[in-house]
C-alpha cells in the first residue's frame, strides 16, 4: 500500500469527512459512467453509486491493502454495476463478453493490400491538440464508445478517459491482462476507424 493511500484510508477509518469529500469528487464522474455501463437509467447509475460508497466506508476494515485503493473501489463499483445489471436483465457476465467479438478483426480487412497498409496511417499525435480542443470532435468520439461493446466500452472508458492503469482495469473488471489488452486495442481501432475524417488532411 503506499503511503498516500495509508494516509487516505486512515483519515476515513477515522470518520474525516474531508477525506471521504475529496474521495467522492476524485472517483466519484469515474464511477458513475461505469455504473452506467451495466445499467439502463442514470438514476439506477447514481443508485449504484451510493451503494459503492457506503461498501467503501463499510468495508475499510477489511481492506488489505494487496491492490491500491482506487484499484479497490473500481473493482467494488464493477461487482456491484455488473449485480445490479443483471438483476436489471441487461447484462452478461464479463467473461462471456470478454471473448464474445475476439475472431473479428479490429481493423477492416480491406485497410491492408499485400501484408501492409494500404495507405499510411496518420499519428494520433499531429491532431491531439486540434481535437481536444473541438468540441464536435469530442462528442463524435464519446459518440463511436457509446456504439462499442459492453466490456471494450468499460476498458477504454477506464483506460482512456479515466487514466487507470492497466493492472487496474483487469483486476477491477475481472478479466486477464492479455485479454484487457487485446480488447482496449480493438477499441482503440474501432473508434478510430470511425473518426478517420478527422484525421484526413485539409485544403
Amino acid at each position: 500500500m503506499s503511503p498516500d493511500d495509508e494516509r487516505l484510508i486512515a483519515a476515513l477509518r477515522a470518520g474525516d469527512e474531508t477525506a471521504f469529500a475529496a474521495l467522492v469528487r476524485t472517483h466519484g464522474r469515474a464511477l458513475q459512467r461505469l455504473a452506467r455501463m451495466f445499467v439502463s437509467t442514470d438514476a439506477l447509475a447514481e443508485d449504484v453509486v451510493q451503494e459503492v460508497w457506503v461498501a467503501v466506508l463499510t468495508g475499510l476494515d477489511r481492506f488489505e491493502g494487496r491492490s491500491s485503493l482506487r484499484t479497490w473501489i473500481f473493482r467494488v463499483a464493477a461487482n456491484i454495476a455488473k449485480t445490479r445489471g443483471v438483476r436489471e436483465a441487461r447484462s452478461v457476465p464479463l467473461s462471456s463478453l470478454a471473448v464474445a467479438d475476439d475472431d473479428a478483426p479490429a481493423v477492416d480487412e480491406s485497410r491492408f493490400a499485400d501484408g501492409a497498409w494500404a495507405s499510411p496511417v496518420r499519428p494520433w499525435s499531429l491532431d491531439a491538440a486540434r481535437i481536444a480542443l473541438d468540441d464536435e470532435a469530442g462528442e463524435r468520439i464519446r459518440e463511436e464508445i457509446d456504439r462499442l461493446p459492453e466490456v471494450q466500452r468499460a476498458v477504454i472508458t477506464l483506460r482512456d478517459i479515466h487514466g487507470l492503469g492497466s493492472d487496474e482495469v483487469s483486476e477491477a473488471l475481472g478479466i486477464s491482462q492479455g485479454n484487457q489488452r487485446v480488447i482496449l486495442h480493438r477499441a482503440r481501432s474501432r473508434v478510430r476507424a470511425a473518426l478517420e475524417s478527422y484525421f484526413a488532411p485539409t485544403g
